[in-house]
């Protein structure tokens, strides 16, 4: 009896391999993904290198391509600005929280006053970027309605104290006496100013913003020949 030849099996074609689709990065907010990491890198950059802060090196920081950052910001100039603004957003926020927490129309505008300062001392380098030179030479619609914003609740707490309408005269000079008080003092403690005269700059700023009641007193009563 012959042995049944095996079958031949007849190879089976399968179909080539298609490349995998590329899966695309997914981000829930690219956008202040890379503003959260600019900030980051700009507080950590030595000063004399804040300004090479690239596209390239926050795509790395935040784990997408550059072409990714590009969709968001144009350039290096664009993402600077945004990072200003942001600055101006946050500390708005930050006087908003601070003048909340009194009752005071004055007690407001001097806890207001206050977080201008700590938010300058908190964030040296982006304080600086949102005032320096750099943002008034880019100083496009975004930057402009986020730095109006921040001057606008400054105005309406010196209308408040004043009791008089915003639109007033007297309150935008008001407005910038504040801001040219707070401003100043937050500059004097960048520089490191305050050391030479005070053990605890903070305390210093805040006497600076409260002054006592009595001193306050006695210089009224002097200039008016009260006693």
């Amino acid at each position: 009896m012959k042995s049944a030849k095996p079958i031949a099996r007849t190879p089976t074609k399968t179909a080539p391999r298609r490349p995998a689709a590329a899966v695309p990065y997914h981000h829930g907010n690219l956008r202040q993904a890379l503003v959260e990491a600019g900030l980051a890198l700009l507080e950590a950059a030595p000063a004399g290198e804040r300004g090479e802060l690239s596209l390239r090196q926050l795509a790395r920081q935040v784990g997408v391509s550059a072409n990714a950052c590009y969709r968001h910001f144009a350039d290096k100039e664009a993402l600077l600005v945004a990072l200003a603004a942001e600055g101006f957003h946050r500390m708005g926020a930050a006087q908003s929280r601070a003048a909340a927490a009194e009752r005071e129309p004055m007690d407001q505008h001097c806890a207001a006053g206050g977080a201008y300062v700590r938010f300058a001392r908190d964030n040296p380098a982006l304080f600086r970027l949102m005032f320096g030179r750099f943002a008034s030479s880019h100083y496009n619609a975004e930057l402009r309605e986020a730095g109006s914003a921040a001057f606008e609740a400054l105005r309406q707490g010196a209308a408040q104290v004043l009791g008089l309408e915003a639109g007033d005269a007297r309150v935008t000079v008001a407005a910038i006496r504040s801001w040219s008080l707070v401003h100043g003092l937050s500059q004097l403690m960048l520089d490191g100013q305050f050391e030479k005269h005070a053990e605890n700059p903070e305390a210093l700023v805040e006497a600076i913003l409260r002054p006592e009641p009595s001193a306050t007193g006695k210089a009224t009563a002097k200039k008016t020949g009260k006693k």
